[in-house]
């Protein structure tokens, strides 16, 4: 299944839930963890992970991505190395193949986890 990397971001590390996701959230939906992107953050809830992206110079256009838990048809991920200084997953949905970068600041196997519960 070699499908190209439709798109990427990269998690930083773990960080408070922003008090504005509740605006985007549907009912049932709870946010479990979010994470600092390089000029925003994804917040992963119990049915999707939402990725903000802040656009221009000013930041004040923002693209929000949505990849659904129920889309995601198979994922790995990959632990770092001794000279790796980032973890991956990588996802594979009906739409395409996602990559997740994660810093060092982010434990890989909680991310990990949370997937798994959400899409098995």
């Amino acid at each position: 299944m070699s499908l190209e990397v439709i798109m990427s971001w990269t998690f930083m590390s773990e960080c408070p839930v922003p008090s504005d996701v509740q605006n985007i959230l549907v009912e049932s939906e709870q946010p479990v963890v979010a994470y600092k992107t390089l000029r925003d953050v994804a917040v992963v809830t119990n049915k999707r992970i939402i990725v903000a992206d802040r656009q221009g110079i000013t930041g004040k256009k923002v693209e929000i991505y949505t990849i659904p838990f129920k889309s995601i048809v198979m994922y790995s991920s990959e632990n770092t190395g001794v000279l790796d200084f980032n973890a991956e997953l990588e996802l594979w949905t009906r739409a395409g193949k996602f990559k997740l970068r994660l810093g060092r600041g982010v434990d890989v196997r909680k991310l990990d986890q949370i997937i798994a519960q959400y899409i098995l």
